[in-house]
């Protein structure tokens, strides 16, 4: 699914770094505001344990992980939404994401300039978070002498005017739409054709040190700030570094510093639940694989995933959970003791299903 997450944040605050490091790219990293200028695009894999457990079952020769798709969008700076800097065209490939990974520096490095002259997480926070509500703001402005025009046409319901207007008071008190919406009862499916930045789903990654790594109690009051959007922090150096390592020689690196999971890791999970995504599997001599689906799916829409006509001709779906196969230890197994099911097109998909389509063509 081509769904994709932007990864803002001010100039020199290590989103470049990051993106290398996600993606084993190349992109440039250097330190002076504005070093990206047009997005550099990556696909990430989703690290996921079962394929391998999978392939032992089945006898697969490879292993194909869903991914995750990063965008990484040149630094904002404060007036982006008046056009400063590269201000208009960063606003634009923020709009195209569908979700938001805003990269915020929380280390302290003489040889790296700040945009602001010193380190302030919580002052950096503010600076994207204004732009994005100004410009959701200007946007709101410019559109309503149209949605006014619609509503009178009776070819638009009065209620987007409705939202229109709680979304603006909701945005001058400082808030996201993705943080006060469900409390303010604005319901964001009207407001959907505006393509509002801050109505995105928010993850915030802190580049940090070892200190901030270790400092458990100030990860815990950060997360409060940012709630309900996910804080994931750090050390965008190291990571680089770990992705250079043999498996075996990262894990031991991560284990010398209290970690059991790389902080690259934990983005991509957090950011393919973010774009509310999951997982069913597939498995067979050539390749045990994960697809990639929205949570709420049903087993044809599933199905279409692999090809449209899989979803067309659907008929069944045969599936098991991936638990159960695993206790089982093979397909057959799962059949004697009565696990593996026949499900038909209202069936909701399950993260973890594992899959055999029965369609005509």
């Amino acid at each position: 699914m081509a769904l994709t997450i932007g990864i803002v944040g001010l100039p020199n605050v290590g989103k470049s770094t990051l993106f290398n490091a996600l993606t084993r790219a190349e992109v440039l990293a250097a330190n002076y505001p504005f070093a990206t200028i047009d997005p550099n695009v990556g696909m990430v894999p989703l690290p996921d344990e079962r394929l391998g457990q999978l392939a032992e079952v089945f006898g697969s020769q490879r292993l194909v992980p869903a991914t995750v798709s990063f965008v990484d969008i040149a630094g904002i700076v404060k007036g982006a939404s008046e056009g400063e800097g590269l201000g208009n065209k960063f606003l634009a490939n923020i709009r195209e994401a569908d979700a938001i990974c805003q990269v915020t520096r929380a280390f302290a490095d003489p040889d790296v300039t700040h945009v602001s002259g010193k380190v302030d997480p919580v002052s950096d926070m503010e600076v994207i978070t204004t732009e994005l509500i100004l410009a959701d703001l200007q946007t709101l402005e410019n559109a309503r002498p149209r949605i006014e025009k619609e509503v009178k046409r009776k070819t638009m319901e009065a209620s987007v005017l409705t939202a229109m207007d709680a979304a603006r008071d909701l945005l001058e008190t400082g808030k996201t739409l993705f943080q006060g919406a469900k409390d303010a009862g604005i319901d964001l499916a009207e407001l959907r054709e505006l393509h509002l930045m801050t109505a995105k789903p928010f993850i915030y990654v802190f580049n940090t040190d070892e200190a901030g790594l270790a400092d458990k109690a100030m990860q815990e009051r950060v997360r409060a700030d940012v709630a309900p959007a996910e804080a994931i922090f750090l050390d965008a150096k190291f990571e680089s570094e770990l992705i250079e390592l043999e498996p075996e020689e990262a894990a031991e690196m991560l284990e010398s510093t209290g970690q059991t999971e790389s902080g690259l890791d934990k983005l991509a999970r957090v950011g393919y639940d973010t774009l509310g995504l999951q997982t069913y599997l597939t498995a067979g001599p050539k390749e045990a694989r994960a697809w990639t689906i929205r949570k709420g799916a049903t087993a044809p829409e599933a199905a279409g995933v692999i090809h449209t006509d899989f979803q067309k001709g659907f008929i069944k779906a045969e599936i098991v959970s991936f638990d159960h196969l695993m206790e089982a230890g093979s397909m057959a197994e799962a059949k004697a003791k009565g696990w593996v099911r026949m499900e038909g097109k209202d069936y909701v998909m399950v993260d973890g299903d594992v899959v055999e389509f029965r369609f005509n063509v």
